[in-house]
């Protein structure tokens, strides 16, 4: 592995400048970037997958909707669609996207639309007849086409982002300066007994500006697992059970699991796996009639209708400490811009 990584070494460097390049015409005015009315909030990170972007994206969801009319705009990875398409009762996850579909069926009166396009969709929601008042840009931090009004950094607490490298050699998206653009910066997937002494060991090491600010989460993960119906982790310990992943990292799901006494036959597949008609067939092959299948929230929503005794187990992000501070940071932002004052 490490002979592999040096051998790609020189592609890191090539791809690093590439994306130094870019970054400095955008910031210079040479390459132009869009501003909008519309409070926008930028939830990203600087490398690829795994940092949380979903439970985040619904936590500010939660903290807005009641007061604000929410928007989630998002690029609809792998959908079989193309262009803006505005999230109604005929959408599917095919259609715009996993992430999306899965913000759209959890969550009443809010808008959820997707195109690659940014700045062409975030037009297209302002001449709604009834327009957000605040979008939320998902997985949105390279594209610097638009600029956010606030923009939030992910880096994952088992893998920061100033202890990565480039690709291909290691994940960075972009170089590590890119963080100076974040606000705020949320180190995620934390031990929930994380201490502030770790806290501050953390945020040192990350070397934050005077205008940023550091938080950390953990993952809350609910004990009744979601499908037809309702059943508790204890209820399916004398299950056959079988895991069916297509995510980054299930590493903290896994974990979680095999922390409440459960054994089971993980089936993993790639980030934001397209469930053939024959990986169907295999998985049922699998199954018995003790068989319990577990999935995550942004696959079931691309395979409940393909599978029976199929479950997920819903997760949200919990602030370790100081979430009142985040909440106001977020509500400020929105409730002064021009478009809400």
């Amino acid at each position: 592995m490490k002979f592999l990584r040096n051998l790609l070494y020189p592609f890191s460097l090539l791809y690093g400048l590439i994306t130094s390049v870019r970054n400095y015409l955008y910031e210079n005015g040479v390459l132009e970037t869009n501003r909008f009315d519309t409070p926008t909030i930028v939830v990203g990170n600087l490398s690829v997958g795994g940092t949380g972007k979903t439970p985040q994206i619904e936590y500010l969801i939660r903290l807005l909707k009641d007061n604000f009319k929410v928007a989630v705009l998002s690029r609809g990875y792998k959908r079989k669609s193309e262009g803006f398409v505005l999230a109604d009762k005929t959408s599917t996850a095919e259609i715009i996207g996993d992430e999306p579909f899965q913000y759209f069926k959890k969550f009443e009166n809010i808008l959820v639309c997707v195109d690659a396009d940014r700045t062409n969709a975030i037009e297209e929601l302002e001449h709604l007849t009834k327009a957000p008042e605040v979008i939320l840009l998902d997985d949105a931090f390279q594209h610097r086409k638009v600029k956010g009004g606030l923009n939030i950094l992910l880096t994952s607490y088992n893998n920061l982002y100033v202890n990565d490298t480039m690709l291909p050699t290691g994940n960075l998206r972009e170089s590590k300066k890119g963080a100076k653009r974040a606000q705020v910066i949320i180190v995620t997937k934390c031990p929930v007994d994380l201490t502030e002494k770790e806290q501050s060991r953390i945020t040192k090491k990350l070397r934050p500006t005077i205008y940023q600010k550091v938080f950390f989460t953990t993952i809350d993960y609910c004990f009744e697992l979601k499908g037809a119906n309702s059943i508790t982790l204890d209820e399916i310990k004398t299950k056959e059970l079988i895991l069916i992943t297509g995510i980054a990292n299930p590493i903290p799901l896994t974990t979680y699991l095999s922390d409440n006494g459960l054994k089971f036959k993980h089936l993993k597949f790639k980030d934001h796996h397209n469930f053939s008609a024959k990986d169907i067939a295999e998985i049922k092959k699998l199954q018995t009639n003790n068989t319990i299948l577990l999935t995550t929230e942004k696959d079931y929503v691309r395979i409940f209708d393909k599978l029976e005794n199929l479950y997920y187990l819903p997760i949200e992000t919990k602030f370790i400490n100081r979430k009142d501070d985040f909440d106001i940071i977020i509500k400020k932002y929105v409730g002064q811009s021009s478009r809400n004052s």
